[in-house]
């Protein structure tokens, strides 16, 4: 029982998982304001603004390095973690969801000239700009701040 306690007191993992959650709810703000009507859709979607991502490994990196400090090994490894989760946010996932756009066109142009069935689309929003890691970094900084201001104090 009392594993289980300490799981869901966990500062770190509870900073990454509110940074996750309030980064999932701001794409929800955020794309219901530029399409002008609630998409809840994007709630469950990759991509966007912010990055969930960025905001989950930065919290916790964050907390890790208030609680354990910058140098110790723990806060290497998160911050290790961090860099390579937002890089291939905004790197190979940007680089993924770009060829499904060129492939998307291509089938769509094949289509026009062609009686085959109509493929489904691809996904086309996989990663992240640079801005979108960005303001997820900068999210997650705060909620792991807001973390250590609260819990470990």
């Amino acid at each position: 029982m009392k594993s289980i306690i300490e799981f869901f007191t966990n500062p770190p993992l509870m900073a990454a998982v509110v940074g996750w959650a309030l980064a999932q709810i701001l794409k929800v703000v955020i794309e219901s304001i530029m399409a002008k009507k609630f998409t809840w859709e994007s709630i469950f979607a990759s991509g966007g603004m912010p990055s969930s991502h960025s905001a989950f490994v930065m919290a916790l990196t964050t907390v890790i390095g208030f609680q354990y400090g910058l140098g110790s090994v723990y806060f290497a490894f998160a911050a290790a973690f961090a860099l390579v989760v937002m890089y291939d946010a905004c790197g190979v996932r940007r680089a993924v969801g770009e060829q499904a756009k060129a492939l998307n066109r291509i089938i769509d142009a094949l289509h026009e000239n062609s009686t085959i069935g109509q493929e489904k689309a691809l996904k086309e929003i996989l990663g992240h700009s640079p801005f979108q890691v960005a303001m997820g970094f900068v999210l997650g900084i705060l909620v792991g701040i807001c973390t250590v201001i609260l819990f470990l104090r």
